[in-house]
């Protein structure tokens, strides 16, 4: 699956294979755990997204919700999508030695962090990351570089 049609995150994770939707719906439960409040978890850009919504914030470049996070089962891997590490260089470095010191290997892009089984996924560290910035930092950063 690349790009699903899913409408809802019940019927995503309804399309994957048994392996992948064990593994999407674990980070999807350390997500959820550890989500700022006015975050809503959302359907869009065919993966599971976590948003800010419009009625919350609608001053965007594109006029759709600021992307916070998102999880998404790709061609030839699954990824977690940390936009909050990917703007803030500090919590990267925090994130990047953390990671290291579980003894798994980073597979990252500018905000993704790839992985082809749950057991390559430090599940415990995205729960934790996704709750270290708040839905006041993350709005606060967005204005400063939106400028």
């Amino acid at each position: 699956m690349v790009r699903s049609m899913a409408n809802t995150v019940e019927e995503y994770l309804g399309q994957l294979p048994d392996d992948r939707r064990a593994a999407i719906a674990e980070v999807r439960a350390a997500i959820l755990a550890n989500l700022p409040e006015g975050v809503v978890e959302t359907m869009n850009w065919g993966m599971i997204a976590y948003e800010v919504p419009l009625e919350t914030f609608a001053d965007t470049y594109n006029k759709k919700p600021l992307l916070y996070a998102a999880l998404a089962s790709q061609k030839n891997h699954m990824a977690v999508y940390l936009t909050t590490v990917y703007s803030n260089p500090e919590l990267e470095d925090w994130f990047r030695q953390k990671y290291e010191a579980t003894g798994k290997r980073l597979d990252m892009g500018k905000s993704c962090v790839r992985f082809k089984k749950i057991d390559q996924l430090p599940v415990d560290l995205i729960g934790e990351t996704i709750g270290k910035v708040t839905l006041d930092q993350f709005l606060d950063a967005y204005r400063s570089i939106k400028g």
